[in-house]
């Protein structure tokens, strides 16, 4: 009998070995996959019950201003997180930011640039002078920052004298309310804006490229790279995601400005969180204090400048949460902090410190943000809302519990 040629089984040799090794990829790395598969699973759910809703052009353009604000506040509490800290003030400071700027450009007629600065630096005032008593005073942060929810919660209805004050200036309002000016002249009959389309799909291949760059630096370092086909799909799928939302997008007003604004901190908190030297320390500190310490690390500085990064981040909310509104109330902020804190944890964020991603809080803050769209059009009320959103959370918690003790 002749021998079979080994070339006839190669290939479904190798074939189930990558689906094997990709299997393992995919175990090894649940808590980062399963988020983003979450996150689609959710959309597809909720787009499928709504039958079509919420896609809509004129609904997901909402859902982008209505979850903006937490998101630019969970890049901050990520990092707070991470350094083995918690933040319960973020609320109450974005609501007496948002009175701060009313204040200073409604009733002093100040113009919205310095009025925006001086918010910026009152939000980093706050938070260093919370940072201070954490990290130099080693007073817990959970109860400075209990602290910082009421003080500066009275101090927001104090400033406004317990009414609101508004409108803003128009010039201001574009912060939240306004979108990215058409370039190209669109042809008679569409309304397609063609420059934000073109500009999601500069975003999708930069990111395409990105990825590619840094598995070739990876493999080059001979580090653990991930299965070349599960590389190839996930970009796909992901390039694809942000091409078709720039499309749905771009045949209603284009995009927001608040997104631009949120894209360009996403991509600098991950450069500094993924690529730095501070950004490595920041991990390092939440994994082990005292080793970081005894390593050279300056962790009381480093924790001090977490707290002050997350002032000016709940400022910035604060100031895009009062352009959306086009008035600051004393109620501003309310509970705010619970949905960026749940959007960090369900976004992989560890309760002890040390582990977490900027992408991961983004994609926790719109799990939760889609849940609050998709049940709010299918008429289920706030209370049970509350209940599922509480549910959710514990069941990430748990999850990350199960992880870390297997």
């Amino acid at each position: 009998m002749s021998a079979v040629p080994e070339a006839e089984f190669s290939t479904p040799r190798r074939d189930a070995a990558g689906a094997r090794e990709a299997a393992h990829f995919l175990k090894q790395n649940l808590r980062e996959y399963g988020m983003l598969l979450s996150l689609v699973a959710i959309m597809v759910f909720f787009q499928v019950m709504t039958d079509g809703t919420l896609l809509q052009p004129l609904n997901l353009t909402n859902l982008v201003l209505q979850n903006s604000y937490i998101v630019i506040m969970a890049l901050g509490m990520l990092l707070v997180i991470v350094a083995g800290h918690i933040d319960l003030s973020v609320g109450s400071v974005c609501g007496f930011i948002g009175a701060l700027a009313a204040v200073l450009m409604v009733n002093f007629d100040w113009h919205f640039v310095p009025a925006t600065l001086a918010c910026l630096a009152a939000g980093a005032a706050i938070g260093a002078a919370q940072g201070w008593f954490v990290a130099y005073f080693k007073i817990p942060s959970f109860i400075v920052t209990l602290a910082g929810m009421l003080v500066f919660k009275g101090l927001a209805l104090a400033l406004l004298q317990g009414q609101s004050v508004g409108p803003f200036p128009e010039t201001f309002q574009l912060l939240s309310s306004g979108f990215i000016p058409e370039v190209f002249a669109s042809g008679a009959g569409s309304e397609l804006r063609f420059t934000s389309l073109l500009l999601g799909v500069g975003v999708a291949a930069a990111m395409v490229v990105a990825a590619w760059r840094a598995r070739s630096h990876a493999q080059m370092h001979g580090m653990e790279l991930e299965p070349f086909a599960l590389f190839v799909a996930r970009n796909a799928v992901f390039a694809a995601i942000l091409v078709g939302l720039a499309w749905v997008m771009a045949s209603y007003k284009g995009l927001p400005n608040v997104l631009i604004v949120m894209f360009v901190l996403m991509v600098a908190y991950d450069f500094v969180t993924s690529r730095t030297v501070p950004g490595r320390r920041l991990y390092a500190l939440g994994g082990n204090e005292k080793a970081a310490r005894l390593s050279g690390i300056k962790t009381e500085r480093l924790a001090f400048l977490t707290f002050v990064n997350m002032g000016v981040l709940a400022a910035l909310a604060g100031l895009v949460f009062a352009a959306r509104l086009n008035t600051a109330t004393p109620k501003a902020g309310l509970g705010f902090e619970l949905d960026v804190i749940a959007a960090c944890f369900i976004g992989g964020a560890s309760a002890s410190g040390g582990v977490g991603k900027v992408m991961g809080a983004v994609i926790g803050a719109f799990v939760m943000g889609v849940m609050n769209n998709g049940m709010s059009i299918l008429g289920i009320g706030i209370d049970y809302q509350q209940v599922i959103k509480g549910g959710v959370l514990l069941a990430a918690v748990c999850l990350d519990v199960y992880n870390k003790n297997k």
